[in-house]
């Protein structure tokens, strides 16, 4: 079990003390029907190595696997989706570097365990890719990235289009979370909802050409 605490100096500068596991499973049981939907998004604000982030992944990755393991490709595409599902902030970079390699591991070890020999590094590289434009070093309540010339965050959404195809859309996170639905300067507003309330679509920043799972790295870039 990890310690919640890696130095009095972390926690001094920056208020750093991980979630107890046994925090962590009881909050993630208040949303258990979403972790079972391989496209629903999470987003930690505060993400650490991973605390949260990695349980639901695993959970997803285990949802994947069951339901398309027996055919690669399949498992190829729908696992982009499921990493491309998770979000994180954090203020520090060690922690980000650690919640991305700790994210990528519970993806490699279920596809290293299916396909062996077959597994592509093509694909490696793309989760990887996937992971480097979710986790990112900045401040969830500034909304803007930590480093000496702050710019906004932004967060890509991964969809899968046709056959192997993904398209991405990029958006700031300013959009993402506006502090009243009524203020909807920044929204394009739809009708209404199913539910009949108002709704919005955010706006994105950019979008980029279908690409194949494989070629994420390659022909995502900005």
């Amino acid at each position: 079990m990890m310690a919640q605490v890696k130095s009095r100096a972390r926690v001094r500068d920056h208020g750093e003390v991980f979630t107890h596991e046994r925090e962590v499973k009881a909050m993630l049981e208040l949303v258990d029907n979403e972790i079972e939907r391989i496209d629903s998004r999470f987003l930690e604000p505060a993400c650490g190595d991973g605390n949260f982030l990695a349980p639901i992944l695993e959970r997803k990755i285990a949802l994947v696997k069951r339901k398309y393991g027996r055919s690669q490709i399949e498992f190829e595409r729908q696992t982009v989706i499921a990493v491309g599902s998770v979000y994180g902030v954090d203020l520090l970079s060690d922690n980000v570097i650690a919640c991305r390699e700790r994210l990528f591991t519970i993806f490699d070890t279920t596809y290293t365990s299916l396909y062996k020999k077959k597994c592509k590094d093509a694909l490696r590289e793309s989760i990887r890719f996937v992971l480097s434009c979710n986790i990112i070093v900045g401040n969830a309540l500034t909304l803007k990235t930590e480093s000496k010339n702050p710019k906004p965050i932004e967060f890509s959404q991964w969809s899968l289009a046709i056959g192997s195809k993904i398209k991405r859309h990029d958006y700031a996170f300013e959009e993402l979370v506006p502090k009243e639905l009524k203020d909807l300067s920044m929204f394009d507003v739809s009708e209404v909802s199913d539910l009949g309330t108002k709704s919005f679509l955010p706006r994105p920043l950019r979008e980029y050409p279908l690409t194949h799972v494989l070629h994420l790295t390659h022909e995502n870039t900005n």
